[in-house]
């Protein structure tokens, strides 16, 4: 049975290339009827903090990674594992494969004369029995990596050092804690990101020294911004989060994710999760970077929601709706605004003018629409506002003759009654927007507008 392990630390907020490597991991347990294991790596006792473990399952809960699944297994904690993990070293120790060190780092560097030289082995034949704890390299051959995704990566050994595996203290670290869980937890095949690559020259050979069989490797390509830089939280908007509350749909970013670095073959690019899964495959991930593209994101995400059967959408949007808001008017005007928007976060403002006593002016829209001929079009059109039948249709024609009369087509003349309505130039289509709201409410604002314009 293919066993797979997603296992992020709890230090931050949850990076967009983790939800990626998280996904991986779950098609190919899906596919397989193999086990998802998440595993929280929270060893790191000064930066770890539980709303962080919160925020990581509440995060893999929105794009469909749950217990609601058989192949689910988790959480577990690695804290729980440290018995385990002095054991190992123990065992190491016993070994032979392992020795104390008790060299500062400035010490190393003075007889190496170099800050930038790996540890010189000065302790292997010391005998020490306290200090922290080393893993002895060969000397010679290489160290070799099979990688799915990269091919045969070899690391020469002696250009490895002699790495720590405990601290002083019988700590382990991340290398050796690692190891140990995928060891225990019986992982089959360990997908993650480019930058472990030389974690895994190490695990490579810890698993065997350990009694254990080394696992399927496969290392996905690095995320990149616009610029071909890595993405990075101090410059880029990497928290999945973020995308959660702006209104990216979960199966939106599920999709759009999966492509970063995998295609389903073929030009096709939305496509369900469910015929994604038969698709995988590990060996059809590209090595090179993978550019993460928001406005392409964006577009998909769009397209996710036009396709939302109607009752869907209007649901996916009560976030975005104030409580006071009347929802049976939001539901005249939901299949309109399905159409524009390509966030859920934005039917508030295409929305907000139908349920505030005046609507919220967007300055840019005033000036760009409020001049020339505009109070004369307002006017106009407000006398016939108050006998026109309230049917888009008949409001339409009443604007078209309002223009003709000025010499304007129809797209000019209504852009200062869309921001007398509205408050913004772009929107719900115009004459829906006034039958929806009324005419006395539609003819108050058409004064109201005509008066700041006078004043």
């Amino acid at each position: 049975m293919i066993r797979v392990r997603f296992a992020p630390s709890p230090t931050g907020m949850f990076h967009v290339g983790s939800a990626r490597a998280a996904l991986f991991n779950w098609a190919l347990a899906e596919q397989s009827g193999g086990r998802f294991i998440l595993r929280i790596e929270d060893t790191d006792a000064t930066r770890n903090r539980p709303e962080w473990t919160e925020g990581i399952i509440s995060a893999l809960a929105w794009i469909g990674i749950n217990g609601d699944n058989p192949v689910f297994e988790g959480p577990y904690f690695q804290s729980a594992y440290e018995p385990q993990h002095r054991e190992a070293v123990a065992k190491l120790l016993a070994d032979g494969k392992a020795y104390h060190c008790d060299c500062t780092r400035e010490q190393v560097q003075a007889r190496t004369g170099s800050e930038h030289r790996g540890y010189d082995g000065f302790c292997r034949g010391r005998g020490l029995t306290e200090g922290a704890v080393r893993f002895r390299t060969p000397d010679e051959g290489v160290t070799v990596v099979d990688d799915v995704i990269r091919g045969r990566v070899e690391f020469p050994n002696d250009a490895q050092e002699d790495f720590v595996v405990a601290r002083s203290d019988g700590s382990p670290l991340y290398v050796l804690a690692n190891a140990v869980d995928d060891i225990t937890q019986r992982v089959t095949h360990v997908v993650r990101g480019e930058e472990h690559m030389p974690n895994a020259a190490r695990q490579e050979l810890l698993w065997p020294a350990l009694g254990a069989r080394p696992p399927v490797w496969a290392h996905t390509p690095v995320i990149v911004n616009e610029q071909r830089k890595k993405l990075s939280k101090r410059r880029d908007k990497v928290a999945l989060e973020s995308y959660r509350e702006e209104g990216y749909l979960p199966e939106a970013m599920v999709n759009y994710l999966m492509l970063l670095g995998w295609g389903p073959g073929g030009d096709r690019e939305i496509m369900p999760w469910s015929e994604m899964v038969p698709l995988f495959r590990l060996e059809d991930v590209i090595s090179s970077n993978a550019f993460f593209d928001e406005k392409k994101l964006r577009a998909f995400n769009g397209e996710y929601i036009r396709a939302l059967p109607l009752a869907s959408f209007v649901a996916r949007c009560e976030p975005w709706l104030e409580p006071g808001w009347d929802r049976e008017t939001f539901a005249k005007v939901a299949e309109l605004a399905q159409t524009r928007i390509a966030l859920l976060s934005e039917i508030t403002a295409n929305v907000d003018f139908l349920f505030l006593e005046e609507p919220v002016f967007d300055q840019a829209s005033w000036d760009k629409a409020m001049k020339n001929s505009a109070v004369e079009i307002l006017t106009g059109y407000l006398a016939r506002l108050e006998t026109v039948d309230m049917d888009p249709e008949s409001l339409k024609t009443a604007l078209e003759e309002v223009g003709l009369e000025h010499g304007l087509k129809l797209g000019k003349a209504q852009a200062p009654v869309r921001v007398a309505i509205t408050g913004r130039t772009v929107g719900l289509p115009l004459f829906e927007s006034i039958e929806v709201l009324g005419r006395e409410r539609s003819t108050d604002r058409l004064r109201a507008a005509v008066a700041r314009l006078q004043g």
